[in-house]
């Protein structure tokens, strides 16, 4: 099969790629030889881009997806990042200097097995280090060839300009859907007018917005969303209310609410790419299956009456996570 693409600057992907954070971390119990398959399945199904970090797990998720694209990575547009540092006691910094730049790249490119990544990104910004001097180190490695293109992630408007004056941006990645907008007003104009493609993270909401979770008890002891405010009980049932109204959008449509979801990231721009995580190759088949889905502008209005962006309550992060947002 193959899917739609789409351009991340200069980069060709497929138009849903596949998140593969929740194989490993956050999301309750892991089980890698279903995560394998589903990654082998994507990519019959036409899913080129595959997105990972080192902090995932920390450093599984690297070695998870380098197994799984090891005799296949013709096929594979592979996205890491860095930046995230997680410390034996569990705590995390951030760090962009130039050296940890090089020897985060290094590691990287031993776990996943290759010899080069395909989009790196920068995964927070570091406040401590100019961002011209990280991204000063990301262009030695494309010089270097063990990077192809470079990317950012969760940066706000004003540090995508002034890294993409320093080496050009193919991707900025952000959480983008249905109920998290805030990249709309700066960060998303300031992406187009330089010619960066958008990369949309957890365009599911965590998961909320294809009702499959109907409590919080749906969710593992060790399921990071028991700590996200929009899972908290008290948002959790006002939140759970402006999804069944997007709901009753999908379900006239013919489509699940998952679908409809994807379908309306997709329909932010064709410089967008949203990638949606599973470890269920049922999921992956419904995901994939949003890129056929077309929006008329009735189903555009619909969805902006049911879920305007202020319809959500609580942030998409606790307090301290937040704070390394749209720096």
């Amino acid at each position: 099969m193959s899917l739609p693409t789409r351009h991340l600057g200069p980069l060709e992907v497929s138009a849903v790629g596949l998140g593969c954070m929740g194989m490993s971390a956050f999301y309750g119990p892991r089980d890698d030889a279903q995560s394998v398959a589903t990654v082998h399945r994507a990519l019959e199904l036409g899913v080129t881009l595959l997105d990972t970090a080192d902090m995932y797990g920390p450093h599984t998720n690297e070695r998870l997806v380098g197994r799984a694209v090891a005799d296949r990575r013709d096929q594979v547009v592979l996205a890491t990042k860095f930046g995230n540092v997680v410390h034996e006691d569990g705590t995390r910094t951030i760090d962009g200097s130039p050296d940890y730049v090089r020897r985060a790249c290094d590691a990287s490119l031993q776990r996943l097995g290759v010899d080069h990544i395909d989009l790196y990104y920068q995964h927070r910004v570091d406040p401590g280090t100019p961002i011209e001097d990280t991204v000063g180190a990301m262009a030695e490695l494309v010089q270097a060839g063990k990077v192809r293109y470079l990317g950012l992630s969760e940066a706000g408007a004003d540090t995508v300009r002034r890294a993409a004056a320093v080496h050009p941006i193919a991707a900025l990645q952000s959480e983008w859907s249905i109920w998290s907008r805030d990249i709309e007003t700066d960060v998303v104009p300031t992406a187009r007018e330089l010619g960066i493609g958008v990369v949309a993270y957890s365009p599911l909401g965590r998961g909320f917005l294809t009702g499959a979770i109907t409590s919080p008890a749906d969710l593992a002891d060790d399921d990071f969303r028991r700590s996200n405010p929009r899972f908290a009980e008290e948002a959790f049932e006002a939140n759970m209310a402006v999804v069944r109204e997007v709901s009753r959008v999908a379900e006239d449509k013919g489509v699940t609410p998952a679908q409809l979801a994807l379908a309306w990231v997709l329909a932010r721009g064709e410089d967008v790419v949203p990638i949606p995580g599973t470890r269920s190759q049922d999921r992956l088949a419904e995901n994939v299956g949003a890129a056929a889905v077309e929006l008329t502008e009735d189903d555009l209005a619909r969805i902006e009456a049911a879920a305007p962006p202020e319809a959500f309550t609580g942030t998409r992060y606790p307090a301290a996570q937040m704070q390394a947002i749209g720096i």
